[in-house]
């Protein structure tokens, strides 16, 4: 039986959809998913009128899931791009363009009534991983690797964002020197070679094809070089990147989530391969990777849980295992 004291909602904000979850302890209990578009739609116009949009859209998509669960106690959004740990407000994001400094709190907590918390998406996804996890470990990363990488810490069993707000920004970490022209603005990230968009061109430059990343993944099922090559350099680089994360920050536990962790086969033995050839011995073998356990709901779970954080989350998380 639904809870009152345990309903939260998650949503998850991308590029071009939402997807909003009604959350009940760590159980989703109702979905919807809404066209966004806000990679096209803010393109063309000035911060106010982006602003303006991505309040609309967020507004109407939860106004929904508040009429249908009038007792749902708070709201965390899972948003993509730059927060300001202090203040809460959205910096900037590539996946929506022309917000800049933008408060989304205050407005959408006076529309629904409710507390409102904001979260970057990849720790949203990293606290509910850690959630999840059978064991609770201490220390747990999160990799999601989708059209780019992003990542997410948690420590001692709390998000960890760092002094800007920017830790486990894994997917700008520099693997190789005058490397691949990345959106960053840098050269060589990891998001240009293990990302969705970084597999089409690994495969692109060594067959003369462009594909998606799922096509190219089906073909590595069916021994195509090129493809299994694609995959193979975007473990190799994963590999590399959590070799040096492991030597500043010891977690004992990676989750890998994302729509390319389902080629995760074709890239976990150059991973490991790289990885353990790039630690120090001490840490060699350390390392607990598992698949993602939410799926693409890690993110609308932890930014549930992070809603509430007025004491129920701990309380929700060890009694996981009580159907209530």
């Amino acid at each position: 039986m639904t809870g009152e004291h345990s309903l939260r909602v998650g949503v998850d904000v991308g590029g071009t959809h939402v997807r909003v979850g009604v959350v009940d302890r760590l159980r989703v209990v109702w979905e919807e998913r809404f066209a966004a578009h806000f990679s096209r739609v803010c393109r063309p116009q000035d911060p106010e009128g982006s602003l303006a949009h991505v309040l609309g859209v967020l507004g109407d998509a939860v106004a929904g899931a508040l009429a249908r669960f009038p007792e749902v106690a708070g709201v965390g959004l899972a948003v993509p791009g730059f927060l300001d740990p202090a203040t809460g407000r959205l910096v900037s994001s590539p996946n929506i363009p022309g917000v800049r400094d933008a408060d989304l709190v205050t407005p959408l907590a006076a529309a629904w009534s409710v507390p409102v918390v904001v979260e970057n998406d990849a720790l949203a996804a990293a606290y509910g991983e850690w959630a999840l996890h059978p064991l609770h470990p201490a220390s747990l990363a999160y990799v999601g690797l989708g059209t780019g990488v992003g990542g997410g810490l948690v420590l001692e069993g709390r998000p960890y964002r760092g002094s800007h707000g920017v830790a486990m920004e894994v997917g700008h970490l520099t693997l190789v020197p005058d490397g691949r022209v990345c959106g960053c603005g840098n050269r060589g990230c990891l998001e240009r070679y293990a990302s969705a968009s970084g597999v089409t061109l690994s495969y692109q430059e060594a067959t003369g094809r462009e594909l998606e990343a799922r096509e190219i993944a089906r073909l590595a099922g069916e021994g195509d070089p090129g493809a299994r090559g694609a995959l193979a350099l975007a473990g190799e680089m994963l590999g590399r990147a959590m070799a040096h994360i492991l030597k500043v920050a010891d977690v004992g536990d990676l989750v890998v989530g994302g729509g390319l962790a389902g080629a995760w086969e074709w890239m976990e033995p150059s991973f490991s391969f790289r990885m353990n050839a790039d630690l120090i011995p001490v840490l060699r073998g350390c390392l607990t990777v598992s698949l993602s356990r939410a799926g693409d709901q890690a993110g609308i779970i932890g930014a549930a849980l992070l809603a509430g954080e007025d004491g129920n989350a701990s309380y929700i998380i060890r009694n996981r295992m009580i159907g209530q």
